[in-house]
């Protein structure tokens, strides 16, 4: 059972019944359809792949990586560089990282949000996260699916996230790995007024 606040003035409460129902259902209409008022925090991290099933190149992880951030609500101005990484381009890297700077929504009133900043529509998004349209490519990017779960959905606003794993190093695992949740992202007009 859903509990809907509805905040109503002294003036609505002596009013008749119905009118105060009706001015308070745009509070539950708002919660119930996902909105949310949200504003815009940037995040930077460094990002270091390890994994022994699947290589890629520092190219490949950082292309793989702006996919993602993506899916999970970035503003698409995101900047991502590379970082400690040794191999030539196009070159699998041992080690291959990624640096990011980006902007996420943030809810309006949560501790995390920054002061002052202009609030956005925003609405709440089912998202599985998906790195690969060939099963059998996907299969092998298990590991990769595990760090962003443990190192990257930390900086996005995210509820009621679900992870399951079967993950064997040096195994592919079609079907082994799934991270789903549902995320903060803003309205689509709103995302690409920002981002230029």
């Amino acid at each position: 059972m859903r509990v809907f606040n509805c905040r109503c003035t002294p003036a609505l409460l002596a009013a008749p019944a119905l009118i105060a129902v009706l001015a308070c259902s745009s509070a539950w209409a708002e919660e119930s359809d996902g909105a949310q008022s949200a504003v815009w925090k940037q995040q930077k991290f460094n990002f270091i792949y390890q994994g022994f099933t699947t290589k890629y190149s520092c190219d490949g992880l950082r292309d793989k990586m702006r996919d993602i951030l993506l899916q999970l609500g970035a503003r698409r101005d995101l900047k991502l560089g590379y970082w400690g990484c040794s191999g030539r381009s196009g070159v699998p890297d041992p080690f291959p990282g990624v640096s990011v700077t980006m902007s996420v929504p943030v809810p309006v009133g949560d501790a995390k949000a920054p002061a002052g900043e202009p609030s956005v529509p925003a609405h709440w998004k089912p998202v599985v996260l998906k790195l690969d349209n060939d099963p059998l490519s996907e299969a092998g990017e298990c590991e990769l699916v595990e760090q962003v779960k443990q190192t990257v959905l930390q900086y996005f606003t995210v509820r009621n996230a679900q992870f399951i794993t079967n993950c064997v190093p040096h195994q592919l695992s079609p079907g082994g790995t799934q991270l789903s949740a549902e995320v903060l992202v803003a309205d689509p007009k709103t995302a690409v007024a920002a981002s230029k």
